[in-house]
């Protein structure tokens, strides 16, 4: 059994699978991925080039280079070389990327790049589709859910402390929008894997959640060693 093994975060959006991967991660010293910023910087590309049509975003692939850089501690993803952490967490560019993820050949092509990425083990992922699609044999799989309310409101706080001026009926139809495309759509669809864990954090303090997912990781290893 290796000494290392991933870990595969899935679920709704604004449920803060970012924030727990990125803490399980530090945690466990391993590496952090954040698939859904892969899936926004393709949608920033087709904004920033005004690309609409699915056919005209496949042909666009190729000219696109998703990766990921660390600065002042924290990971950015980068569009082409240049840093885009800021531009791809807005709604417009959240509502785009639910839309392009759609579309089966941008899911093949980021699919790839994120498999090769778990080659040696020792990665927290999270997106929509990491225990069902990408790595479906993820030693760990976590399913993170939450109230839309909720969520909602914890989006809403987000884009007010980023100095945006959000209207909150505005963000919750944005969040159950985004609920419906992610699991309705045809490629890839959201769902809970039968081996996940559901972790629903509608009523817990980060703190709590936290001591949660770390509470299941060191269970996970202590099994898999014994």
């Amino acid at each position: 059994m290796p000494d290392k093994i991933i870990v595969a975060i899935d679920g709704y959006s604004s449920c803060g699978k970012s924030t727990i991967a990125k803490a399980l991660a530090q945690y466990a010293g391993y590496t952090y991925v954040d698939t859904g910023a892969m899936y926004r910087a393709i949608a920033l590309y087709t904004l920033k080039n005004s690309i609409t049509d699915n056919d005209a975003v496949i042909a666009a692939l190729p000219d696109i280079q998703v990766g990921f850089t660390r600065i002042d501690g924290a990971q950015h993803v980068t569009l082409n070389g240049v840093d885009v952490e800021s531009q791809i967490r807005t709604l417009e560019v959240g509502n785009r990327a639910s839309q392009v993820s759609q579309i089966r050949e941008v899911r093949e092509f980021l699919v790839a790049q994120q498999q090769k990425m778990g080659d040696d083990k020792g990665i927290v992922m999270d997106g929509r589709d990491i225990g069902t699609v990408v790595f479906p044999k993820a030693e760990l799989k976590l399913f993170l859910t939450a109230l839309p309310e909720v969520r909602a409101q914890r989006r809403f706080d987000e884009l007010v402390r980023k100095g945006e001026q959000p209207d909150y009926e505005d963000v919750l139809k944005d969040v159950n929008d985004r609920d419906y495309r992610d699991t309705h759509r045809a490629e890839s669809p959201l769902r809970q894997a039968e081996d996940a864990i559901v972790v629903d954090n509608s009523h817990l303090t980060p703190d709590e959640q936290m001591e949660k997912i770390i509470a299941l990781f060191n269970a996970k290893i202590i099994n898999l060693k014994s």
